[in-house]
């Protein structure tokens, strides 16, 4: 049953980005990828990753699909047809994506018990977890009482921290163009209130 799942999300995944390559319309490309937003953490739902769904739901589905709105408000909802062929970017694209999955093929096997994340890393993190009943001075290396928490706050400090910096720098990115937008340009007519002003003088 979670494989006929599985499989569903990744055929409606694939479809929503066929729809992407397919659509012209801006606005409509920035919804779709909202809806492949929400595929991708409803798979890593089923995939027990709840907390990587909920960034992905709050950053791709949230915060960028606001951004990429804002910023289609600003440069028009029409794509420009291409002037050039798209045979070299198909071909560099297929050839990493070749290269992707040939790495694949010298991975564990997903979900195997003997895996190393499980044998080395996993314990790891379960020794310096914080237990629910520690003891008043107890010294011990991560005072979080989740262990999910434990990897992204602590573990995964810097990752986090990197990932909110490439937020914050496309939200300043927006604003940048907002900002940009509302200055006059060269040569163009003042507004309504100077042209009052002259024609009262």
């Amino acid at each position: 049953m979670e494989s006929t799942v599985d499989f569903a999300l990744l055929g409606l995944l694939a479809i929503t980005a066929f729809g992407v390559l397919r659509m012209r319309n801006l606005v409509a490309v920035v919804m779709l990828m909202g809806i492949y937003s929400f595929l991708s953490a409803a798979l890593f739902v089923v995939l027990d990753a709840v907390d990587v769904a909920f960034t992905e739901v709050a950053v791709g589905a949230g915060v960028s699909t606001i951004l990429a709105l804002g910023t289609v408000a600003l440069v028009g909802t029409r794509q420009k047809r291409r002037k050039h062929s798209p045979v070299l970017p198909l071909f560099i694209v297929l050839v990493t994506g070749g290269m992707l999955v040939y790495g694949t093929y010298d991975l564990p096997r997903w979900g195997e018990p003997d895996n190393p994340v499980h044998r080395h890393v996993a314990p790891e993190y379960l020794a310096d977890q914080v237990p629910l009943a520690a003891e008043p001075g107890e010294a011990l290396a991560v005072h979080i009482p989740n262990i999910v928490t434990t990897v992204l706050a602590s573990y995964r400090g810097y990752d986090t921290l990197g990932e909110t910096t490439v937020v914050f720098a496309a939200m300043v990115g927006v604003l940048t163009l907002f900002v940009g937008s509302r200055r006059p340009r060269r040569g163009g007519r003042p507004p309504a209130d100077d042209e009052d002003g002259d024609g009262a003088s």
